[in-house]
Order: C-alpha cells, then structure tokens, then sequence
C-alpha cells in the first residue's frame, strides 16, 4: 500500500509540475515575436538578433549536462528552483537597457542557463515514477509544456510589446518566471530508493514495436555511453532535427511577414506551439507502441518535405498549416530521443546522459537560426536556408536504418 499511494498520486504531482515548470520555461519561444520588434526598433540586422537566441539554445543544452547531474544526484527540487532564478535574474538584467552584449548576457547566458536547470530537472523524475510502458507517454507530456508555452506566451509577449515597450516586457516575464517556477520547483522529487512502478497489464509489446520492458536492462555510466556508435547517431540525428525546428521557430514572425505580408506573427507563433506540444505526446505515445527510430524516421522525411516546400508558400492558409506541421515534428523529436535515450543506456543516470545527448539540440539551434540569419542578410529570403535544412533531414532520416539498443557485454 504504501508503494501504490506515491505511484497514483506523487508520480502524476511530479508529471503536471514538470509541465508547468516547462510551460513557463518555454519563454525561449517567444523570441521570434520580440526579435522582430527589437529589429524594428532598435535597427539591429537579422543575424545580431539571432546571436542571443542562439547563445540561449548553446547555453540550454550545455547547461543539460551538469544540470543532469545535479538532478541525479541532489534531487530535481533543488536542479529546478536554480533554473527558475536563473531564468528569471536573467530577463531581469535584459531589461536594463538595449546593448547587445546586455541581451547576451542577460537573455543568452542567465536565461539560457536557467531553461536548461528547469529542463533538465523535469523529465527524469517524472518518468522514475511510471513502468516502462509509459516511458514515451510520460514524457511526452512533461516536454509538452514547453512546446505549448508560445501559445500564451507569444500573444501575451506582443501585447506587452504593444503596450509598455521592449525593456519593461522582459522585467515583467522576468519576475513573472521567477516565482512561477521556484513554486512549482517544491512538488518536484524522484522516487523513494528501491521503488518499482507497477506495469500496466492493459500495455502487451508488439513484434518490431518498443524495447520489451522484460528483458534485462543494463545502466551506462556516461562514459561508457560516449564509448558508443549509438551515442553519436542519436546525437547527429537530434542535431539535425533540431536544428531545422529552431532555425523556423526563431524566424516565423519574420517568414511569414516576408513570404505572406503578414504583420501578425505571433498568431504563427502559437499555432506553431499548438503542433509543438501535439507532436510531443502523439510521437511518444507512437514510438511506445511502434518503437523509437520508425517514429523518427517518419518524422524526418515528413519534415524533409515540409522545410522543401515551405519555399513556395505565401498564404495565410498554406503557412497556417506549414506552421502547425512544422512545430508538430519538431516537438516529435523533443519526447522521442529522450525516451530512446532511457531505453538505450538505462534510467540510473538518465538525467546526465541525456544532457550529453541533449547538446545535439544546442549544436543544432546555435546553426540552424545563425544560418537562416546570414543567409537572408546575404539574399534577403531563407530559401536556401530551407534547402540545407531538408537534405540534413534526410540524412538523418537514412541514420535511423543504423540506429538501435547497443549490445552490451555482462559485467
């Protein structure tokens, strides 16, 4: 009794904070509507207001890593509450004027880092807490708040733009963030040593679908993961995938005033959340049922095709569409490789190897919107930033075909 009490009600606690706390960090999305203004504004060009959101994703996904192991080893309470101070100190410091360097510091550096704590304190707790069955579903949710956060984070940064300026919209997200996710920070704690979740007897493994929870699984130090072929495919693949999410996320509000004549940009931007946080739970609870790469491979080539078309599209109703779909697999990626991670060296020291694994998705956004940046200074559109990104998607999509569990030799 005193194990099912913490399984039906701790374990979803942890779950529904870690989306909260993801909800408020999904701040990052936001970028695409304030970068437009600071463009406007202040006259910076299109590859300086790409450098503090890239630096932002750089420091996220870097910040993984130690984060990672923090959370393993001192609890993700602890790993969250610094996120949401850092997060919150940071937005605070790019309220203070309107430099560069001050943007960087502030948003890229403080900011980032403290996205990359919250992140990384969500989802190995929340998982720890539920069979492995339920590994892609559990997942998915967590990581959905911060795909779902654009959708009131993106009309309500607009709004602030509109009303009080540049500067006083990040002082009021900034101390807004602050609380919100030092609160939620409290309900967030792994299971009890020796817990064993109960299988769901309704979930039977299918041939060629998820890794059968039965078989023996074997916990990798992160040395020992770094040790394999696995490690890197994952990596390269998460690199590209997200990679060309980021660089679309980072430029909509601009994409769709250049290809369509549309000032209302942030309306993409939630629209592109809303397929986000969707792809998110539906490609976790997929690959539970069909396992990891097909799921990946499905959604590379779709987007594959979605970045080669996307060169055509100038109406409300084409981009509309492109932007859910877009979002949709890219937020796939965000649920699917964790799991695969989990599945692949084990759920003892999960929070740290996927931070290594995560940094892919710094790699990818640091190129992806300074790419996109340079590209449209030099030719004032991204289509051959569109190009670029649907041959890596393809490429990945190729490396799934060589992607699965390492064999590992017994102790």
């Amino acid at each position: 009794m005193s194990e099912k009490t913490p399984d039906s009600s701790h374990g979803w606690i942890v779950t529904f904070a870690g989306t909260g706390i993801n909800l408020a960090l999904g701040v990052l999305y936001a970028w695409s509507v304030i970068s437009k203004q600071i463009t406007k504004e202040w006259g910076w060009n299109e590859t300086q207001a790409a450098l503090p959101y890239s630096i932002a994703i750089a420091l996220f996904a870097f910040m993984m890593v130690p984060a990672g192991r923090l959370q393993d080893k001192m609890g993700p309470r602890l790993t969250a509450s610094l996120g949401g101070i850092f997060c919150g100190v940071g937005f605070l410091i790019a309220s203070l004027g309107q430099s560069l360097v001050g943007m960087v510091i502030g948003f890229g550096i403080l900011a980032g880092t403290g996205i990359g704590f919250g992140y990384a304190s969500a989802t190995p707790p929340a998982v720890k807490w539920f069979p492995p069955q339920r590994t892609g579903l559990i997942a998915g949710l967590v990581v959905a708040g911060f795909g779902l956060a654009s959708v009131y984070i993106a009309p309500l940064a607009n709004y602030l733009l509109n009303a009080f300026g540049i500067q006083s919209t990040f002082l009021v997200l900034g101390i807004a963030f602050l609380v919100i996710v030092v609160v939620l920070a409290q309900f967030m704690k792994n299971p009890p040593p020796g817990y064993k979740p109960e299988a769901n007897p309704a979930v039977h493994p299918k041939a060629g679908g998820a890794p059968k929870p039965a078989a023996k699984k074997v916990d990798y130090e992160w040395h020992e993961m770094l040790r394999t072929p696995q490690f890197y495919l994952l990596w390269v693949m998460f690199m590209f995938a997200a990679g060309a999410g980021l660089m679309i996320i980072g430029k909509l509000a601009k994409i769709v005033d250049l290809q369509a004549g549309i000032k209302a940009g942030f309306v993409f931007v939630a629209f592109l959340a809303v397929g986000n946080a969707g792809g998110r739970i539906v490609a976790g609870v997929l690959s539970d049922k069909i396992g990891r790469t097909w799921t990946m491979f499905i959604v590379f080539i779709f987007q594959a095709i979605l970045m080669f078309l996307l060169r055509g599209l100038d109406t409300y109703g084409t981009l509309f569409l492109a932007s859910i779909l877009i979002g949709f697999n890219y937020g796939a990626n965000l649920s699917v490789f964790p799991s695969a991670v989990k599945d692949y060296f084990g759920l003892k020291n999960f929070g740290f190897n996927y931070g290594w694994v995560f940094t892919a998705w710094g790699a990818g956004g640091i190129l992806g919107p300074l790419l996109s940046g340079w590209i449209y200074d030099s030719y004032k559109n991204f289509n051959h930033a569109y190009l670029i990104a649907s041959v890596c998607l393809i490429l990945a999509a190729v490396l799934t075909f060589v992607t699965g569990p390492p064999k590992r030799k017994e102790a």
